[in-house]
């Protein structure tokens, strides 16, 4: 077996034991052969944005933040939708990426797990190709009414979810394989 691929996995949601932190444990579980994914549960630990603080000696959380991104082999996000939006800690925390290259060409897989998520997903996507990353339609998942999908034990009961779930891993590992 080769060198594990190293995935930094960024959790949008700041609650604990939240259905997106539950998605990307599966996802971990499904490719344990394959990436070594370290999942960030800190957004709400950085510091808000301001460009006056990124031009030349950022926040040390921030370069650390950055170095995770940079020293992967891809990233994936997973998060609900907030008022018809993404979080803004998610937001905040992509903000510290718009002046750097970091995400460009890095290889994305991006789920919106909510109540409904549709515009949030939408706008998710749309910030992640304005900051270049590499996505496709396959890379990306949404999925609707995500409390509904996992039983009391934390695991996913809903065959569908199963099924669009593993197929989103599959992508995501072939776009990451694919990358140079």
């Amino acid at each position: 077996m080769g060198v594990k691929k190293k995935i930094f996995a960024i959790i949008g949601s700041t609650r604990a034991n939240s259905s997106n932190l539950k998605l990307v444990k599966k996802i971990e579980a499904l490719t344990t052969e394959i990436f070594e994914i370290t999942i960030f549960e800190g957004l709400a630990e950085l510091p808000h944005f301001n460009p006056d603080l990124d031009k030349e000696n950022p926040p040390k959380k921030i370069i650390e933040f950055r170095k995770q991104i940079e020293n992967s082999h891809g990233v994936i996000i997973c998060t609900h939708e907030y008022v018809f939006s993404i979080p803004g800690s998610l937001k905040n925390a992509i903000e510290w990426f718009v002046s750097t290259i970091v995400f460009s060409h890095k290889p994305i897989g991006l789920i919106t797990a909510s109540s409904s998520g549709e515009k949030g997903h939408e706008e998710l996507k749309l910030i992640m190709r304005t900051v270049e990353t590499k996505f496709t339609e396959e890379t990306t998942l949404l999925i609707n009414g995500i409390k509904g999908k996992f039983d009391d034990a934390g695991n996913i009961k809903d065959r569908e979810t199963i099924t669009r779930l593993q197929k989103f891993v599959n992508s995501f590992v072939n776009l990451v394989n694919e990358n140079k």
